[in-house]
């Protein structure tokens, strides 16, 4: 009898498949160049807020895709902008800690806005950052190809990118050959997660960012940043459903006037909006209660640093 040789024991499935492939991809780029929304279409599900209000991402969400016989992980960085108070300087700290981190960096920059101000300093910073670069430039449906060009042209004279791709993070256009670029970069190796997950949040932080985004687009004229949710209870009950506390601390008691509303008519929208979301990412019913809180000068409490899983900065 012959003896078999080690590639006799792989299936004919598995030689089709090939080796798996798995890595960090760092998406970094100034705030409200549409980061989240590209990160919640590679990934296929929501897994980070959205606004449209600045700096809506304090620390870095993970999300994961399977792509043919990839398992990429996204890390959603802050926006990178220049600090002004100890929140800012961890944010911008936490964007670039993600990307030195990462297998591969992905820069993102609103077409739109194109290369000034922050994108102008970032791709500065990109210098002194020696894993690959990748260039996307988002939103180009709303932007003449030609300016497009000329955007690309003198982005990659600035930085040596790898390559440069020109995608909707809205529509999806140019996704899809993102993705594939992606899937046959990264190193070949195993898998880190499971293949149904999709985000290394836990479900209680997930819900407590699905609150602070509902507070955003409520009250993004009224409410200044000073604020921040915490999931405090989640008790799972004998008929399926969830019982969620949460609590909206402010700095200021007119803070907390704004958060309520009138009648209390502000916080049952939020709530509305938010239970209504969670749910649907349960599959389960949830019952959500949420309190406002005053709470002085959070932005310099090491604690809430933590829990949004920031490092505190010491000055």
């Amino acid at each position: 009898m012959d003896k078999m040789s080690e590639n006799d024991n792989i299936t004919a499935d598995e030689k089709e498949i090939g080796a798996t492939h798995s890595g960090f991809v760092a998406l970094i780029g100034p705030t409200n160049a549409g980061k989240s929304t590209l990160l919640n279409r590679l990934v296929g599900a929501k897994v980070s807020i959205v606004s449209h209000k600045v700096q809506t991402t304090r620390a870095i969400v993970r999300g994961i895709a399977i792509h043919n016989n990839a398992q990429i992980v996204f890390m959603d960085t802050p926006g990178i902008f220049k600090p002004r108070r100890r929140l800012d300087r961890a944010m911008v700290t936490s964007a670039w800690g993600g990307a030195k981190d990462a297998d591969l960096i992905l820069l993102l920059i609103d077409s739109e806005r194109g290369i000034r101000g922050d994108a102008e300093a970032i791709l500065k910073g990109l210098k002194e950052v020696h894993q690959p670069k990748i260039l996307v430039l988002n939103k180009i449906d709303r932007v003449r190809h030609e300016d497009l060009l000329k955007l690309a042209s003198t982005a990659n004279e600035a930085v040596a990118f790898e390559r440069t791709f020109m995608v909707s993070a809205t529509t999806g256009s140019g996704c899809d050959d993102l993705m594939d670029y992606l899937a046959e970069t990264l190193p070949e190796g195993p898998w880190y997660y499971p293949e149904d997950q999709i985000s290394d949040l836990p479900m209680r932080q997930l819900a407590a960012e699905i609150t602070r985004e509902k507070l955003f687009l409520r009250l993004h004229q009224e409410l200044p940043y000073a604020s921040h949710v915490e999931t405090e209870k989640w008790e799972e009950r004998k008929d399926g459903s969830v019982r969620i506390e949460q609590v909206i601390y402010v700095e200021r008691d007119s803070q907390k006037k704004i958060a309520l509303g009138k009648n209390g008519d502000a916080i049952k929208a939020i709530s509305t909006a938010s239970r209504k979301e969670i749910s649907e990412i349960l599959e389960q019913p949830v019952h959500l209660f949420l309190f406002v809180k005053v709470r002085e000068n959070w932005g310099d409490d090491p604690e809430r640093f933590r829990e949004m899983g920031l490092d505190f900065p010491k000055n």
